[in-house]
């Protein structure tokens, strides 16, 4: 065996892939073992082996199982069908026995009597294992060397799969930086060093397009154990990506002195985001934009130029949606508590504004607020015969 280049391949794979070195040991001895009984074993036999990283050498060892008659019957004895007694039931009826799994055959192979264990170690129990030594074999068969090499494959892939568990677990909800492998049927392929993990095409951002190659940050949205192995799910267009950015980009957010209140976001075209400080000299609007708008201008890149409004939380619902529909200048707000809708009041030049292109803005203040908000005119509402006004835009929730 070539000791010094199986420590080699150790380290690589600890290193690599995370592999702890214990985890892929026990995975060459489960190996010896399937390819020993392969060839040597007989059938329910509990076999283990030990590698020496040392010499070299491998020890084989027959596990035996101390047993007595209330844990296996003798073999060749007859199962009886049904064990136990008639029971009355709480309301006084008798209840028939029922039947109960007959006790396992005794098996030379796989266990030994309790009596005979004791001649061997005095103070045995019950269930406790002995170990018996078995002759090394060093010859073994292409069957049985085919299936050691398919054991070691499967072992290491199970250690990786927990390893890689293990650690993006911990890393879920944050934001993780990749290379683009390959563009398949629409979801992107990110190269993560240790693993792979998937962008689906519905968490990308309408109107961008990735190159093999090119590196990449994405939100690790879920970690997922499926069949296949483990899925890391990412995502470009989740609100909380939005947030993650501003996170990396300002020391006030990082540190929980500003926080966000809410978030509603169009990917690829706007997003509004509310936010409030813990300190009442620390501006929570000024800390996200930055000296110069430096710090919303990096997430603005990153995010391909997608419209981000930043207003100040409030916690009276009317101050607050008065901000939400920022960059417009509203002059009334009328609340209904019991729906949850607002009824807007702004200049005849600023409903455009208010309502935004295609309703972006009105249905993201919306979102923000988790209020209806129905926009009227002034102009219009002077000249209603109802005195009421007519809404210029629908409801939006």
């Amino acid at each position: 065996m070539d000791l010094k280049g199986l420590k080699s391949a150790f380290e690589q794979l600890e290193n690599e892939r995370g592999i702890p070195r214990e985890k892929i040991i026990g995975a060459i001895e489960d190996a010896l073992v399937a390819a020993y009984k392969k060839d040597y074993g007989k059938k329910g036999q509990i076999i283990r082996a030990k590698l020496d990283l040392e010499t070299g050498k491998t020890e084989f060892y027959q596990v035996k199982i101390a047993v007595d008659e209330s844990v296996v019957r003798p073999a060749g004895e007859e199962v009886k069908e049904i064990v136990g007694k008639d029971s009355p039931s709480p309301e006084g009826e008798t209840l028939p026995a029922t039947e109960t799994e007959p006790l396992p055959h005794f098996n030379d192979e796989h266990h030994i009597w309790l009596e005979d264990a004791k001649k061997i170690k005095q103070n045995v129990a019950l269930n406790e294992e002995l170990i018996f030594p078995l002759e090394t074999k060093e010859d073994y068969g292409r069957i049985a060397a085919q299936t050691a090499k398919q054991v070691i494959i499967q072992r290491i892939r199970e250690a990786e799969k927990v390893s890689v568990m293990e650690e993006y677990s911990d890393s879920q909800g944050t934001i993780l930086n990749g290379k683009v492998q390959k563009v398949e049927r629409g979801n992107v392929l990110v190269d993560l060093g240790r693993t792979t993990a998937t962008l689906p095409y519905d968490e990308q951002v309408p109107g961008e397009h990735y190159r093999q190659g090119e590196r990449l940050r994405a939100y690790l949205v879920r970690v997922e154990d499926t069949p296949r192995g483990i899925n890391l799910r990412l995502s470009r267009s989740h609100p909380k990506f939005v947030e993650k950015l501003f996170e990396l980009e300002a020391p006030e957010i990082a540190n929980g002195i500003v926080e966000f209140k809410a978030i509603a976001r169009e990917a690829g075209g706007r997003t509004k985001v509310a936010v409030s400080s813990k300190e009442s000299n620390i501006d929570p609007v000024g800390s996200c934009v930055g000296q110069r708008g430096v710090r919303v201008n990096t997430v603005i890149s990153e995010l391909g130029g997608e419209k981000i409004d930043i207003i100040e939380w409030a916690e009276n619902p009317k101050e607050f949606i008065e901000n939400a529909l920022s960059p417009a200048k509203i002059k009334e707000v009328v609340l209904n508590e019991e729906t949850r809708e607002a009824k807007i009041t702004v200049e005849p030049e600023q409903f455009s504004l208010a309502v935004g292109k295609g309703g972006q803005n009105v249905r993201l203040a919306a979102k923000l607020t988790g209020w209806k908000i129905d926009i009227n005119s002034t102009e219009v509402a002077k000249v209603s015969p109802s005195g009421e006004g007519e809404s210029l835009a629908p409801i939006i929730s």
